[in-house]
């Protein structure tokens, strides 16, 4: 086969039938696929469409890596990001294709690369309520966005899972909750708070929209996109630090309100197993970064810390023992 039919056929069979990869995968996957090809073609001088397998060797893949860091001024994470599809990519054809295994095995033994890992951001509770006070709840769209404020910074849903709520995603009688499904299609129920319910009944009174609408449009009717979201939480930081000066200069996206979230469920002493579950992550080991970034934990636990009554010093041999390990 040649290596236009091996990657349609990557797509469609292995991704489409065979995973049933999501939509955001298959993007992920195409785009990656499309800076690599066009890369390629540009070094071998020739259309995408006539590349050979033998031409994206191990050193063409690396070329086409150092171009994301170097060129496109990306970070050694999305540099990794990129690597994983095409890792992907070479299992398939060294099952499909048996003949070019050895060539194969060496793209698959291309190493990620290892990046430094920072401390993730969260807002404190002042911040989180002044961001919360932000819109203008005069306005339609002041009160869309209180009630989508209240909602992430309550719950803790990713971008994604806020912009695809619909209004049969929330319930507000008795055990009241937000259901949603998350990364890797897993369905999780989120209970909300009083003040929470008392918001989301309001909108939903002025929604007015039916079962499967969704929850929080725009104002075409539209399902909002991640980007519009995105501007919202950076237009309401704008007014929120005008009252809280500590977000001034502050970086805060939509996931940046989904570890506050964490954080301040560390805060009251939830377990993280629970805060994994609250979150969808899918292990513990992932809502550990929290614990990492939380000083006020670390502060806590050296306050536990006291010295010993005593101070103990070392041990000292007599003139003897010390003439005799001398003269050994």
């Amino acid at each position: 086969m040649t290596l236009s039919a091996l990657i349609q056929s990557f797509f469609t069979d292995r991704l489409c039938t065979q995973m049933d990869a999501s939509s955001h995968t298959i993007a992920s996957y195409r785009d990656t696929f499309r800076l690599l090809l066009k890369f390629a073609g540009e070094k071998a001088g020739k259309s995408p469409m006539a590349l050979t397998i033998e031409e994206l060797d191990v050193e063409m893949i690396g070329f086409f890596l150092d171009d994301i860091e170097n060129v496109r001024k990306n970070s050694a994470r999305s540099r990794n990001t990129r690597l994983a599809p095409i890792r992907s990519f070479f299992r398939y054809v060294a099952l499909q294709e048996p003949a070019y295994m050895f060539h194969c095995q060496k793209i698959l033994s291309m190493p990620s690369k290892r990046y430094i890992r920072r401390n993730v951001e969260f807002l404190d509770p002042q911040e989180m309520q002044g961001l919360i006070n932000a819109p203008d709840c005069s306005t339609w769209i002041g009160r869309r966005d209180h009630a989508i404020l209240t909602i992430a910074l309550q719950t803790g849903l990713r971008a994604s899972e806020l912009v695809k709520l619909r209004c049969c995603d929330i319930v507000l009688e008795t055990g009241a909750h937000v259901r949603c499904e998350g990364k890797g299609r897993k369905l999780r129920a989120t209970p909300l708070r009083r003040e929470t319910v008392t918001v989301m009944k309001n909108w939903l009174k002025e929604r007015r929209g039916s079962e499967h609408d969704t929850l929080f449009p725009t104002m075409r009717g539209d399902q909002m996109s991640r980007d519009a979201l995105e501007h919202l939480v950076k237009r309401h930081i704008k007014t929120a630090a005008k009252s809280c000066p500590s977000l001034v200069g502050k970086r805060v996206s939509p996931h940046v309100l989904r570890h506050s979230t964490a954080m301040d469920l560390l805060h009251h002493g939830v377990d993280q197993a629970v805060i994994a579950l609250w979150l969808g992550h899918e292990s513990v080991e992932t809502t550990q970064a929290y614990i990492h970034a939380d000083m006020k934990l670390k502060e806590i636990a050296l306050a536990k810390m006291s010295l010993p009554a005593q101070q103990t010093g070392r041990y000292k041999p007599d003139d003897k023992l010390l003439s005799f390990l001398e003269n050994l």
